[in-house]
This record gives C-alpha cells, structure tokens and sequence, in this order.
C-alpha cells in the first residue's frame, strides 16, 4: 500500500551529506545532487560563447601526460545548451574499476533540472597521486607483433612439429595429413574469427579465454571454462616440456650418457627445465618476452636451415638412413596411409596433432598486457594462423617427398650394379634393400620408426635440435605464463570458494606468483608421467572444449540481437561460429570419448556449482539479452493464445509499499505464486521526489520471493492503485487480483483515508479483479517494530531518503529486517486451513488453499470446507459439496454444514459491533439539518444515518453471528478463509469496514477475505 514520507525545503538539503553519482558497467547508476558553486558557475557564464569541442578518441603513448591535461580540460568544458551541462567525453564511459582510479561524472538529471551548479575543475581525489605513481612505474605493453602473432607461433610451434608430424606423415601419408592439419586449422581459424568477435566488442582485460567466455555467457558458463583452460595451459606446459626431455634424452642415448633409463631421465630432464621456466616467468613478463624473442630467432633460423638440407645432396649416410632428396616415386608412395600399430588410425592420428595448433589463445590469455588488445588479438591471431599452417604443410609435403618410411641405417644395404639378391620395396628403385629389416620390423631409420627426420633431413642437424629446444622451451613458456594470469582473473572474480589466495598480483605488471607456483606443481605432477603420447590426447580434450565455449560464446551473442553486440572485427559469423561449437564438441568424443566424458563431468559439476551459489555479479552477459528475447518473444506469443479456466492462476498485485515494511504479506503470497504465478509489489509513493528501488529489488531477492517491484508516484492510494491495475503487467502477464493487507486504523484514520481504502476494493471489482485482504493479530507493518529496536534514526534515513548512493554501504545501517521471520515462513505442521466458502465467487477461494497446500511448509495441513446449509437438508448439501470437491480434483479433507447461521448472535458482540460505527453515526443536529440526505453522502460519504443502518442490520448481524461460528470451529487452524462481501454502492464505507473487522476479528491465526471476480476458475472438464 502507500506509504508517506516526510518533505524537505529545498534549503534543508545544504545540510545533508553531499552526494555523487558513481556508477560502473557492473551497476546500475546512483543519482545525487552535484555540488553547487555558484561562484564558479557565474565565472563560466561570464566567459561568453563556448567554443567546439573535440574529443580524441586515440591516446599515444608519448604525450600521455600532456593529452591526459588536455582531456580533463576538455572533461571540464560545458554544453552549449548549459554552463552545467557537459559535451561528451570518454572518461564519462571509462569504467572506474578497470581503471583502478576515480572516474570523473557527468551532472545528474536532479542538477540539469536545477540549472545550478558548474563542472567540477578539481582533480578526482587520488588522480594527482595516481598520475605520479604512474609516471615512476609504467607496466610493460606489447604491440600486436611481439605480443600475439610471435607468441602464438611460438606456442603453436610445439614438440608435435619437429617430434611427431613426420611420423604422422609415415602414418596417414601426405594426403590425410593434410586434412589432419586442415582440420585443426579449420578449428582454429573458426575460433579465431570468434576470438576477434569478443575481444573487439569493448574493452578486454586480463584473463583471455576465461575472461572473453565469461563477460559472454556469464559466469555460470565462464567459471566452470576459467578453472578447466587454467588446467589445460597447465597441461600445455606439461606437454612440451616432456617434447624438450625427450630431445635431450634421445641426444643421452646418441652420446652414451644415460644417467637412469628412457623414463626417469625424461622425469629428470622435465623436472629441472620446468622449474628453469618458472625462475624466468618469476623474472616478469619484461624478461619472458625477451626470451620469446630468442626463441623465435632460433626457429626461422632452423626452418631456414631445413629447407636449406632438402636441396643439398644426401650423402650416403643419409640415403641410408632413408633420405634421398626431392623423389617423385618417394612422393607417390607417401601420398597415401601406412597405419602400423596400436595407435594407427586417423583419429588417433588427429588426437596427437591437434595439441600442436592450439596455441591461437596465447596473446589472448596475456591481454591485459597489450597495448591495444581489440587491435592486435585479431591482427596478430589470424597472422599466427596463417604462417605456422603454411609452415606445417611445407614440411609435410618436403619430409613426403624426400624420405622413405623405412631404412636401415646400414651403408652395407646398399644395392651394387649388378645385384641377384631379392629385393622389395622403394628403396630397389632407389639403390637401396632395406628388405630385411622392414620383414624383421626392425628398421630403426625413415618416416615411421625415427622422430630425428627432420635433423636428418637439414643441412645442418643441431640446429633442428636447437630448433626442437626452442619450440618447446617457448610454448611451455607461453603455457606456464598463460595458465598463472587466466586462474588470477578467475580468482578475482571469486565465483568458487578457497581460491581468492592465488588473486594477489606483484609488481608494475601485477604478477600472479602465487598462480605461477601453482602451475608449476600441476605441470610437474603430469611431467612425471614422461609419455608424450598419452599427455597429447588428454589436452586436446581440454582445449576442444574451451574452443567450443568460445565459438558458443560467439553464436549465443550474436543471435540475442543485443545492442550491446556490437564488434568491430566483421569478418564473422553466428553459423561458422555454431559450426565451430559443434565440430569442436563432436571432434571431442571422436578422439578420446572418455577423456571427454570426464571433461564434460568436470564442467557440468562447476556449472552445477555457480548456478547455486548465484554469484553476485553482472557483466551484462549474452545469457541476460537471450533470457530477454525469451521473455518478450513467449510473452507476444502469448498474448494470441484465449485465456482458458484450465490455465488461470492468480496472478497478484500486492500493495505493500515498501516490501520490506510488510514482509508477512509478500511471504504469504509469495507462499501460493513462486514458480506458479505472477506477483508484483505495488508501492504507491504519495510524496515528490527520486525513487530508488534497488535495495527493496535485492531484499525480495533475499528473501527468495520471486516478484515483480513496481512504485508508482500518486497522491492518493485509490489514484495509485487504480493505474497499477491499469497499467501493470505485459500482455496475458497481468494481475487479476489484488491483494492488499487490513487497515487496522480504521477508527482512528482519516476519515478520507478510510473511503480510499473502501473505494479501492471498488476499484478493484470494476477492473474485473479478485480481491483478497489479509490480516493479521499483530498487524502487517513491522515500521513501529523497526523503530522500537532503537533504529529509529537509521530508519526514517533509509527509508524517507532512499536515493543517496552513501547508503549503498551495507555498513552505514543495521538493519536487517531480511532476516526476520513471518508465520508464512515455518512449518504448519498438520494444522487445518479453513475455508468458509460462503458465496460462490467462481473458485478462487478454493483454489488458493490448494496452492498453498503445494507448498512444503502447508503440505501436511488439512483444508476443511464451510458451508451454509439447513438442518433438514443437511446431509444432501454435504453430499453434493463432496461430490463437487471431488470433480474438481481437490484434496479437501472434511466438509461441514454449517446450520446455525441463521440465529441471532449474542447481544456483547452486536453491541461491540455498534460501538465500533458509533463515532461514524450522523448526530441529531446533521439529521435535522438542512440539504437532502444526498448532499450529506456527497460530502461525508463514510457517515453512516439511521436509516442507513436499520436497512443493513440484518446483514450486519449475520456477520457477527459468522464471526461467533468462526472463532468457535478454527481456534487452532493455520490459515482461515473467509468469502469477502462485495461492496454496495449505497453502503457506507465505515460500515464495510465495520463489517470486514467483524468477520475477521477475534482469532490469532491470519484471516484471509478472499473474493473472485464471479468467473470461473476452476472447471472438472478436460477441454
């Protein structure tokens, strides 16, 4: 219901604590009054004519101070429209929480109103000392060459190029190694595109892949991906470091100098050059990228030196070893597939090629170092993509057509001129029998047995191992980086518990060490595993699925039609990016399906977590714009469908007022509507000013009551409640009853008050609407409660002035009225609800009980029905009453006949009854006095004339007989239900509500005067 608050001359708010308005992406905005400087705003009056304005939308980095100058001048300078309106500016739009400082604001529609007020001139507090801190440490950027196309070749250029993709090559042949690499590619470059989407769709911080999924989709969806691509990088580093031991050891073996066996030196080579990597990720990202650097260095100087050996004439050691140069025959022969082993078939194939193209994410996980990341992920990404595919199918088509599967390593097989010995194979024509060793499987050189091809092949062999060192050593980097800064962002966000431990950074870069020793221990638990085959399949599954997350990411953005969609990368697409969602997921259980069944468990688990636990954040995700288009497009669609009785719910326009001052009248509706009905809080404001209904939006959600809060400006409560009945609602989503509490102060109000209370039933049964009133024995509003406590100050701050921003500090107030219990919100336990179905108002008396009896607080409650009946017929009234309980499918547990209606009630209750209307009775002087008796009704329509009361004495006595048969049957019941008379036009509102107090009065558990609005809602028909 309404609800007054105190007004303010507008010389009294000098006195209050001066406001400003401070809102970011992640919270709606907090309006205030601006500051007032008269002074200085007749000096800017006083300048003349304003000149244009050119905002700079650019920042260079070598005049940053001077142009930063320049912007706050800019900031300061006023519209032409007014001195205290403000031209456009970014720093109006810069988010303060990413920028780590105050952000300056714009006037609010209260100062533009005004017309009072000036720009503000002054530094934002802490600005100067920020700019200082600043100046002295600068963090290190990367442009998009450095900082995304070399990074990602470097992590794309892995162990798998230099240690498996000839031997994929022996395996699938040329043919479908192509398709292998195109395949990845085609993964890649989907997700890439999807990539560039994101990130060029406003501003994008540290946390990559995590960071892009989750601003998207939300953090349900962005969580569960941020902790599985943490572990994946985690796993990326395990991966090539095992490819960088697996060198070293192979060059052991060559120079005699094992110090364990094949698998133990594998763990030790991983072990120390995994805890190197840390010393230098330690070092920070100044000195990583430097590293990167030399790494890259080294390997165009190895692809050079590669491609170099393949036009050098192979010595007869090499020939031996099975490379003979560019051979036609070599290159037919290698065309197509040669599968050998456990392990050879096409999937199994892809499940160890594909670690080696996904590497696309490493400038993108780092992008909160970069210069300009909207700019150089899709530059320096698709750039990356590009080269490294160019460069694997050039090595695969040279490798195929200068080296055999198969050879000996033995010069003694060479074939002389004249040779009689039998002889098969490649390698006849080729002056070679390698024969005996293919028959016995013992060849220990050519594509299919050696990982050392490439070396063979080069011109110059430690340089493929300085290659092979270079290409791991930069993509475990690159991972063991990339894993730290995405679980830092994940860690910030706190969406899981336990974890916020690793968030703090270190340093001008903010490094996350706690992340980096984190990571260190995961990739070491899987380097001691030492078998890069096995490590292979299980990242793929982990990358596959973040690459599925980000081309769903992609395609849900792009069909919510969101304004806020709005990329500047266009070389996209919803379809391609849905096509990369699918193929990555299918891809998924093709290679490894228990590998992705457990994936999917992990996701699903997290998911299962967040969605719980609701964490308290909005980033204005794609899931939000999709429930949107949901909800308008159900709702039109709804709007053609005719209502039908089968579907009826009462859906409730409650009059609280603020709902948090009559928490037990939105807990009782809330009881029957939760996930049933519509239900919307109607707060009537009979007072000028700003409204602000987050905080009572947050206490419903609190409180876990799903409904609608809808304040709406009026001067009286039948003015107000009349519009909400009119205008609330969308569609076929409208009230059609309204609920309000009992105006306990009915004596004692104003007499106006008392017929706008009476003449909004009236209102309400002229809209067509339901009527139902709830009371109860201590009354509904808790405000008298509230300010007993000793929060009476706090109380009428909050709320009498609840839009002033300071108050969204959770610790300038102590109260807590969330947590107080209403009688709705325990356990009924097996008492009865009692309905006293007096008139037939269509069903909703009934219906109603039974949806609280749904309910796991009402479900063991019984409901018996009151009936009026005669004494003669009573039996066959009970017996029909059953059998129409019955039709309807209600589970009533008696029906009982009520006989004695009809005899008079005891003399004490009529008198209390009297004495209530007494004080509303017309005097003898207003009797007598002059004008007709219309004129009277006219201007005192609550006073009520004998006459008036000897026409209405019969009704009023059989309702105070009701009231007596009421307390006598239901002392002990949960709930009561009472049929509510319809107002008549000639009744007076003092004895309506004469009569409502009668009917209710005299019993402790809630009463409720419920009334449909004469149609059906109930129906025993199936059409």
């Amino acid at each position: 219901m309404g609800h007054y608050i105190s007004r303010r001359s507008l010389s009294e708010q000098d006195t209050l604590p001066q406001g400003r308005i401070s809102f970011n992406e992640e919270a709606p905005p907090h309006y205030s009054s601006w500051r007032v400087d008269r002074g200085a705003a007749a000096d800017v009056q006083a300048n003349g004519t304003i000149g244009e304005v050119r905002v700079g939308m650019e920042v260079k980095a070598g005049g940053q101070e001077t142009e930063c100058q320049g912007s706050r001048q800019e900031g300061r300078r006023p519209s032409i429209y007014s001195s205290v309106d403000a031209v456009p500016h970014l720093e109006f739009y810069s988010n303060a929480t990413a920028t780590g400082r105050v952000r300056r604001n714009r006037p609010s529609l209260e100062t533009l109103h005004s017309g009072t007020g000036h720009l503000p001139h002054v530094l934002d507090q802490g600005e100067e000392q920020d700019s200082a801190v600043e100046k002295t440490r600068q963090p290190v950027r990367f442009g998009w060459v450095t900082g995304v196309m070399i990074r990602c070749m470097l992590n794309i250029w892995g162990v798998i190029l230099f240690l498996r993709l000839s031997w994929i090559t022996s395996q699938a042949g040329v043919i479908l190694t192509w398709v292998i690499i195109l395949m990845s590619v085609l993964v890649t470059s989907v997700t890439s595109l999807s990539v560039s989407a994101i990130s060029t769709n406003g501003r994008v911080s540290s946390g990559g892949a995590y960071f892009m999924i989750s601003r998207t989709l939300g953090p349900e969806m962005g969580g569960p991906i941020g902790v599985v691509f943490s572990f994946a990088n985690a796993l990326g580093c395990a991966l090539n470091t095992v490819g960088f031991a697996e060198t070293v050891r192979d060059l052991l073996i060559e120079y005699n100098a094992v110090m364990v066996d094949d698998i133990n030196d594998v763990r030790i080579i991983g072990t120390i050059t995994v805890t190197l990597l840390l010393l230098i990720s330690l070092a920070g990202m100044e000195w990583e990228s430097k590293a990167q650097i030399i790494f890259f260095l080294v390997l165009m100087v190895t692809f050079t030196n590669y491609f170099v050996g393949t036009v050098i004439p192979a010595t007869p050691e090499k020939q031996a070893m099975g490379f003979f140069n560019y051979r036609a025959e070599i290159f037919v022969e290698n065309l197509f597939p040669d599968w050998r082993g456990s392990q050879g078939d096409f999937f199994q194939m892809f499940a160890i090629f594909f670690p080696s193209a996904i590497g696309i994410l490493a400038g993108a996980n780092i992008s909160g170092d970069l210069k300009d990341p909207e700019t150089a992920i899709p530059k320096g990404t698709l750039f990356a993509i590009f080269w490294t595919t160019l460069s694997y199918i050039l090595i695969s088509v040279t490798v195929g057509a200068c080296v055999v599967r198969d050879a000996s390593g033995n010069l003694n097989d060479s074939l002389p001129f004249n040779f009689s010995e039998p002889c098969d194979g490649l390698g006849c024509k080729l002056g070679w029998n390698f024969t005996k060793c293919k028959q016995s499987q013992s060849c220990s050189f050519g594509l299919a047995n050696s990982i050392q091809v490439l070396s063979l092949v080069s011109g110059f062999g430690l340089l493929i191992t300085a290659g092979v060192f270079a290409a791991s050593l930069s993509s475990a980097l690159a991972f063991l980086v990339s894993a730290p800064k995405v679980f830092q962002c994940l860690c910030r966000d706190n969406i899981y518990p336990y974890i916020d431990f690793f968030a703090k950074g270190y340093g001008k870069n903010n490094e996350p060490l706690r992340a980096y020793i984190l990571t260190y221990f995961i990739a070491l638990a899987f380097i001691l595993i030492a078998q890069l085959n096995v490590i292979a399949p299980l990242i793929s599954n982990f990358f596959l699925c973040s690459y599925a997350l980000i081309n769903f990411s992609c395609f849900h953005a792009s069909i919510t039609n969101s304004p806020g969609w709005r990329p500047s990368f266009k070389y996209y697409s919803r379809w391609t990016a849905l096509f990369g969602a699918v193929i990555s997921v299918v891809l998924m259980f093709l290679l490894t399906w228990w590998a992705a069944l457990i994936t999917f468990g992990i996701i699903f688990f997290l998911l299962g977590y967040v969605t719980y636990r609701k964490p308290k954040v909005n980033w204005g995700s794609s899931v939000q714009a999709g429930t949107y288009n949901m909800a308008l497009s159900y709702s039109v669609s709804l709007s053609s469908v005719e209502d039908h009785v089968k579907n009826f719910r009462p859906q409730c326009l409650v009059l609280t007022g603020p709902p948090n001052l009559r928490p037990a009248l939105v807990d009782f509706v809330g009881s029957f509507t939760k996930n049933i009905s519509l239900m919307i809080c109607g707060d009537i404001l009979m007072v000028r000013g700003l409204m602000s209904n987050d905080k009572l939006v947050k206490w419903l959600n609190i409180r876990k009551v799903r409904s609608f809060y809808t304040p709406f400006k009026a001067d009286s409560l039948q003015e107000g409640a009349r519009h909400l009945m009119q205008a609330s609602g969308l569609g076929k989503l409208k009230p059609n009853t309204l609920v309000l509490g009992f105006k306990s102060n009915w004596k004692e109000c104003s007499p106006y008050g008392l017929e706008d209370y009476v003449n909004t039933i009236y209102d309400a049964f002229d809209s067509n609407y339901g009527v139902c009133i709830l009371r109860m024995m201590d009354g509904l509003d808790i405000t008298e409660e509230l300010q007993c406590e000793g929060n009476a100050v706090i109380f009428l701050w909050v709320y009498c002035f609840p839009f002033y921003s300071a108050l969204d500090n959770e610790n300038t107030t102590n109260i807590k009225n969330d947590e107080i219990r209403t009688v709705f919100q325990n356990k009924q336990g097996k008492k009865t609800i009692d309905v006293y179905w007096i008139s037939d108002d269509g069903g909703l008396t009934l219906l109603v009980p039974y949806l609280l009896t749904r309910r796991k607080r009402w479900r063991k409650s019984k409901v018996r029905v009151f009936v009026i009946g005669e004494q003669q017929t009573m039996e066959n009234e009970r017996k029909e009453m059953v059998a129409l309980l019955q039709r309807f499918r209600l589970d009533v547990h008696d029906v009982i006949v009520m006989i004695d209606t009809e005899r008079p009630p005891f003399s004490k209750n009529l008198k209390g009854f009297e004495e209530s209307v007494a004080s509303f009775k017309l005097t003898k002087g207003q009797h007598r006095g002059e004008g007709s008796t219309e004129e009277q009704r006219t201007e005192c329509p609550w006073k009520v004339s004998d006459k008036q009361m000897d026409a209405f004495r019969l009704k009023s006595e059989k309702k105070v007989r009701l009231n007596e048969i009421i307390r006598r049957n239901s002392k002990h019941a949960a709930l009561v239900l009472v049929s509510l008379p319809v107002p008549q036009s000639d009744c007076p509102s003092s004895l309506y509500m004469a009569w409502l107090d009668t009917l209710s009065c005299g019993l402790h558990c809630p009463v409720l005067l419920i009334r449909g609005n004469q149609q059906n809602v109930l129906t025993f028909y199936c059409q």
